[in-house]
């Protein structure tokens, strides 16, 4: 719930500063901005893998597989 809460105002503060910096013609800020992007959304992505791989369906799927594998 909170990624969610957070997530769009993020968006919105590194679309602002992109456009900030094709107003002043910064290339160097776009790369900055370009990199804030992708962390936001890396972060997101981590944070909704570490919420599917700790319900118990996943755990017990993927503990089930990889007894399997090293039994034989």
């Amino acid at each position: 719930m909170r990624i969610r809460m957070t997530l769009p105002r993020a968006c919105s503060a590194l679309r602002a500063l992109v456009a900030r910096g094709r107003q002043k013609g910064n290339a160097f800020g776009m790369a900055t901005a370009e990199y804030a992007v992708c962390l936001v959304a890396a972060t997101g992505f981590a944070g909704l893998l570490l919420a599917i791989l700790r319900s118990p369906e996943v755990r017990t799927v993927l503990t089930n597989l990889i007894k399997k594998a090293l039994s034989g």
